[in-house]
């Protein structure tokens, strides 16, 4: 295995994309950005605080990692940066529109139009060819896929000759390319993934990982992805270390070890 899979699975890091600390603000080269966002559940003294005072810019065309132990506040931080759920206070601002501010109409639709989802379960609908499950969201926004697009994504992914088919004749690899070729389809502003290779063998997870990689490199993409795997980590440019509910530290440049390394020593093993 190599050290750095930098020189071996992926394209060289580019230093722009990296957090080089937490940054409160961001202009137009950041894809989202979260200001002093808090989130519990529950109210008064059964509230379990999940999130605390986060404060984070996330660069265009990045490829980012969340890591944390379990409890740490992973998933809500997705959560909240892609619109799932309402932080508690604070502000999130996607491509330059506050979701905080929009009701849950304008928020649907926001979802749909600008953000990507893969997740860990493909979320297909089995009677739908792949062509139509990657075209699903724009027909559900009563709007055409553009072919020429359609066309590269599907050929990015690795799916070209397999459109026609239909999601139980996929092996589980090819089904999250085709939940990934989706989650590009509308050109989002972000694509989130929670925990996208968590159901895979390793040699599949390493080439979904690698197709992520690609469509920041090649794509112009800006990926976010909450793992609890280094070695999946290692195919971002940066990586974020949470624990207790805050950020605790970045990481530019990732590798397996330094990754693994740090994650021994978060939170209460610090």
């Amino acid at each position: 295995m190599p050290k750095n899979f930098a020189s071996a699975d992926r394209a060289p890091v580019v230093a722009r994309s990296a957090h080089p600390t937490v940054p409160r603000t961001g202009g137009a080269d950041t894809a989202v950005r979260l200001d002093a966002v808090t989130k519990a559940y529950g109210r008064g003294e059964n509230a379990v605080p999940a999130l605390r005072g986060i404060d984070i810019a996330i660069p265009r065309g990045s490829f980012t990692a969340v890591m944390g132990p379990s409890g740490s506040g992973k998933s809500t931080f997705l959560h909240c940066a892609a619109g799932l759920d309402r932080p508690s206070s604070g502000t999130v601002v996607l491509g330059g529109q506050e979701l905080t501010a929009l009701g849950e109409t304008a928020l649907t639709r926001l979802r749909r139009d600008r953000i990507g989802f893969v997740f860990q379960t493909y979320n297909l609908i089995p009677s739908l060819t792949v062509e139509q499950n990657i075209t699903l969201p724009l027909r559900l926004a009563g709007r055409s896929a553009d072919a020429a697009w359609l066309a590269r994504i599907t050929d990015q992914v690795g799916l070209t000759g397999r459109t026609g088919r239909r999601p139980g004749e996929l092996s589980g690899g090819q089904q999250q390319r085709v939940a990934i070729a989706r989650a590009l389809v509308t050109r989002p502003e972000v694509v989130f993934g929670d925990e996208p290779t968590g159901a895979l063998d390793t040699m599949t997870a390493k080439e979904v990982l690698g197709l992520l990689r690609r469509t920041v490199d090649e794509l112009g993409q800006t990926v976010v992805m909450v793992t609890h795997d280094p070695v999946a980590a290692a195919y971002a440019d940066a990586v974020l270390f949470l624990a207790d509910g805050r950020i605790v530290d970045s990481m530019a440049e990732p590798t397996v070890e330094r990754v693994a390394d740090r994650m021994s020593r978060l939170g209460a093993w610090a």
